[in-house]
């Protein structure tokens, strides 16, 4: 400071003592903020309820916006999310901006001036200065203000789909962009898996199936053409059900997409598959899609133990039968069944260590359909990219979205991870679906030392969480406990009525024995147990006039158990019934 005393008025170096000392407390109090690594800021404590490889912390962007689907982030780090429904002003996305980098949402605005119907909007993406975003039914964009949060263009249709002129299955329209500017689009089936009757047991499938004109892959449309429809779309690729994670990879410039697999196959097909198969089949398929490919739906599927595409039983399949090979597109990867693959992306940013470059993470929804296996997914996976090529195993990334160690039903479980977006800095940006929470993940270790010890808590939860591992056949059967519980409970309540062989007396009192009460609409049976029934009845073709009295005195969970062990016994096959399922239907 003498040094500047000899040039400088008193006056002026107490001015640049000032500004030296402030410039000073900013650049620190900003190096706290950011944990310690310029730029980023603080994880929180419990990393928002997330587990993460080592040395990534994660910290709550906002709570909760609402049904969040996909979202985008700017280059200065705005964020911007689809939601499901608009909010009961209509609009129906929302812009997100951290004035102060803590890493939290400090403005949070709803926009949107455009029709959002179909209770399915899904796309949010970035592209060449414009928000690209999707409804059930449109394609639509508008062009981003420079140094404004909310864009103040007004909204374009780009694609329009009628898609009310099929059945609303699989009309999420996720959208991804090629390196000339090509806009791509997915178009659902409408069925499970082109059945002539569909999701009706034993109906067979349609050969060749006339959904494939129109629906069950990918059309590829201008990105800045207005108001196309799809038949002025072209048919880039084939064969896919569903589609709500697709992403263009610029490192070898091509397509790629998670395929949702088809839906319950022990329900249909309990003479080839075992309820466990079933939870696990059919994969859920990482495909690079080609142009001009066909990836197999509806005739064949993945099976990942096997690791080969069979035939679905719809279209002579038997659980053995392999698909003629080299005629069908091959997946990269095959997931466990039912995971429901929602967003995909691959990571081009420098923040985290080399292993994450070029690799690809997938947002895995969560089922609803394993029973009566723990739902599994609700996680975030990553495939490294090594040598050139996609790994062939797949890593877990973040998980603990569900909140519980087991989700029984999709209901329990908190939160449901959704999208996947990467922010100017390298980060990764998380978000669920179910309350529209965000979570913002970063890296601050040392990049060249990251390692099997940063990986091994994330293996070892890929084989011990429920919600992940590959369940047990015996042990992680939930309804093993449900159905000796209930086995005990229907000799105490039921079996003087319906006799212990269930096949009632033939007389008074009504088989439960292969019934259609029994096996059919479970809001019907839970009702009838729970506010019982006076009156005729007429149960497999013959008529009964006994009284069955009101059981609501019974607990939720022994109501479900008594009908977990009916739908499962005397000849029945029907899913189980849940506490929940008992609690919804019951009258307050």
């Amino acid at each position: 400071m003498k040094i500047y005393s000899k040039f400088l008025p008193e006056t002026k170096l107490r001015a640049k003592l000032i500004a030296f000392l402030g410039l000073a407390f900013l650049v620190t109090i900003s190096f706290m903020n950011s944990g310690g690594k310029s730029g980023l800021p603080q994880g929180d404590s419990d990393n928002g309820g997330l587990a993460l490889p080592g040395d990534f912390e994660a910290v709550v962007v906002v709570d909760s916006i609402g049904r969040a689907r996909h979202l985008a982030v700017n280059s200065n780090g705005d964020i911007y999310v689809k939601l499901r429904v608009p909010d009961a002003q209509n609009r129906g996305s929302v812009a997100l901006r951290d004035n102060n980098n803590d890493g939290k949402a400090d403005l949070v605005e709803y926009f949107g001036d455009y029709p959002d119907t179909g209770n399915y909007g899904t796309a949010m993406r970035i592209h060449k200065g414009y928000l690209y975003f999707s409804t059930a039914g449109e394609v639509l964009r508008t062009k981003l203000t420079p140094g404004k949060l909310v864009p103040e263009g007004k909204t374009e249709t780009i694609v329009v789909d009628n898609y009310k002129r099929g059945k609303y299955s699989h009309i999420a329209k996720p959208i991804t962009f090629d390196l000339k500017g090509n806009l791509y689009v997915p178009f659902g089936s409408p069925s499970d898996v082109c059945q002539v009757a569909d999701r009706q047991p034993g109906s067979p499938g349609q050969f060749p199936c006339p959904e494939l004109e129109e629906y069950g892959g990918v059309w590829k449309f201008s990105a800045t053409k207005l108001n196309q429809k799809q038949s002025e779309g072209t048919l880039y690729a084939t064969g896919i059900r569903s589609i709500v994670g697709m992403d263009w990879n610029k490192l070898d410039n091509s397509l790629y997409a998670m395929q949702h697999g088809r839906d319950d196959m022990y329900r249909s097909w309990s003479n080839i598959y075992s309820s466990w198969q079933s939870a696990l089949l059919p994969s859920e398929e990482f495909l690079k899609v080609p142009e001009g490919s066909h990836s197999g739906w509806p005739y064949t599927y993945y099976d990942f133990m096997q690791g080969k595409k069979l035939m679905n039983p719809e279209y002579g399949g038997d659980g053995k039968k392999e698909a003629e090979p080299g005629k069908y597109n091959m997946p990269l990867i095959g997931f466990p069944g039912h995971f429901a693959p929602n967003d995909l992306l691959f990571y081009t940013g420098d923040q985290f260590p080399e292993r994450y470059k070029n690799g690809a993470f997938v947002a895995f929804h969560g089922s609803t359909i394993r029973a009566p296996y723990p739902q599994g997914g609700y996680c975030v996976a990553f495939v490294p990219f090594v040598n050139g090529k996609f790994s062939s195993e797949w890593e877990l990334f973040a998980d603990g979205f569900g909140g519980v160690d087991t989700i029984v039903n999709t209901s329990d479980a908190k939160y449901r991870p959704m999208g996947i977006a990467q922010g100017p800095d390298g980060s990764l940006y998380l978000n669920d679906s179910e309350k529209g929470k965000i979570w913002r993940v970063m890296y601050k270790g040392d990049k060249k030392n990251f390692g099997t010890k940063q990986l091994a808590g994330m293996a070892a939860r890929k084989l011990t969480s429920p919600n992940v591992k590959t369940p047990d056949p015996e042990k992680d059967n939930l309804m093993r406990g449900q159905l000796a519980a209930g086995s005990k409970l229907y000799n105490t309540y039921c079996a003087s009525c319906h006799q212990q062989n269930g096949k009632g007396d033939g007389t008074r009192f009504p088989p439960v024995a292969e019934s259609e009460w029994v096996n059919g609409d479970k809001k019907t049976l839970i009702e009838l147990v729970l506010n019982g029934l006076s009156g005729p009845i007429t149960v497999k073709g013959v008529g009964y006039n006994e009284a069955m009295p009101p059981h609501s005195y019974l607990k939720d969970t022994e109501i479900a158990q008594i009908l977990t062990y009916l739908r499962s016994s005397f000849g029945n096959n029907a899913s189980f019934v849940s506490p929940n399922e008992v609690a919804r239907y019951r009258k307050k």
